[in-house]
């Protein structure tokens, strides 16, 4: 990583924790990371689609993106890049969840997130919008929980949105046509 983009990182990582850290924060931010731990809480949601026939192309988009997204995101291009973490490099800050143990880029939570809510939005906008409201909630948690930097989660948006949009279309040409 360059000089001033790890300035930048580490810039916007620490006016979070000086200026939005309290205690209802450090409550909720937890909390809300939590519907990104292992994509369960996006895989659980999609599996429940499959059992409703309006929602069903979406629940299997939901789970092809899902899987693409483990596969480029978490299997391949963590373990390229292998970027340490930004609690791994400034060991002052107040932890408030267990720290991860695998590399940071890019965040995986993020990218199964906007996985998830790209596809939703995709095939209904009505629980899209709670979709991409709940993934920004769940990006911006791993920055305040100082487990990933920016750019990290930048980048996982990015790669989730394009997984995505990919899956829908391919999908939509292939199978469900």
């Amino acid at each position: 990583m360059s000089g001033s983009m790890r300035k930048f990182d580490f810039a916007l990582l620490n006016a979070i924790q000086n200026n939005m850290r309290n205690s209802f924060m450090d409550k909720l931010m937890p909390k809300i990371t939590l519907l990104g731990d292992k994509g369960l809480f996006f895989i659980f949601t999609a599996i429940l689609m499959l059992f409703f026939n309006p929602y069903r192309n979406c629940g299997i988009a939901c789970l092809t993106g899902l899987m693409c997204g483990v596969i480029v995101g978490n299997l391949i291009v963590k373990n390229i890049v292998r970027r340490s973490r930004p609690c791994w490099i400034n060991h002052k800050i107040n932890m408030l969840i267990e720290i991860p143990k695998d590399y940071s880029f890019p965040s995986g939570h993020t990218l199964a997130a906007f996985i998830f809510a790209t596809v939703v939005m995709h095939y209904d906008k009505k629980f899209g919008i709670p979709a991409v409201i709940i993934a920004s909630a769940i990006a911006f948690s791993r920055m305040y929980l100082y487990v990933h930097f920016p750019t990290d989660v930048f980048s996982g948006v990015i790669l989730g949105i394009i997984i995505g949009c990919t899956v829908v279309d391919l999908l939509d040409y292939y199978l469900f046509t």
